[in-house]
């Protein structure tokens, strides 16, 4: 059974056009225990992935996207030259770790924050929770179906 997701990306970072360029990415530099946790244990191929644009007015999902390999050590962590650098992590002995994702399917409609707040079948949705920072979410099977609607999509279009 597939598990559905949240990842927050900032639109001048990692916009999903860049995702779609790419073909597929390594989500990496996520330096929460929390998220790192989901990443490494929780999160498996074929999972799918709302993929937010969390810096932007109005925060907005621009598309899903699919797990294309399980957790790994980021071996962005281990080197001195990168932004996510942490001289606690080695190969040896990682700290964090990430996901690759694909590209499925994006959003000609965006679902923005505000919409998402308007629906009350969303209340329980991690992300709209105050105090909700959390790069990497879990999303209830039910919230990410809704969702699909809003963008004028269905389950059948992410199969």
């Amino acid at each position: 059974m597939a598990n559905y997701w949240l990842m927050k990306s900032e639109l001048d970072v990692y916009p999903w056009s860049q995702l779609l360029a790419d073909g597929w990415t390594h989500w990496d530099g996520v330096r929460n225990y929390q998220a790192r946790n989901m990443m490494r244990d929780d999160m498996k191929v074929g999972d799918l992935v709302m993929f937010y644009h969390s810096n932007c007015k109005p925060p907005h999902i621009a598309g899903i996207a699919r797990i294309k390999r399980e957790g790994y050590p980021d071996f962005t962590s281990w080197d001195p030259t990168s932004n996510y650098y942490d001289e606690k992590s080695s190969p040896d002995n990682p700290r964090w770790f990430m996901v690759d994702i694909e590209p499925v399917v994006g959003f000609e409609n965006l679902v923005d924050l505000p919409s998402m707040r308007d629906e009350i079948s969303l209340e329980n949705m991690p992300l709209l929770r105050k105090g909700q920072r959390l790069s990497v979410q879990p999303v209830p099977k039910e919230n990410f179906e809704h969702i699909l609607g809003m963008a004028g999509h269905s389950m059948e279009d992410v199969a």
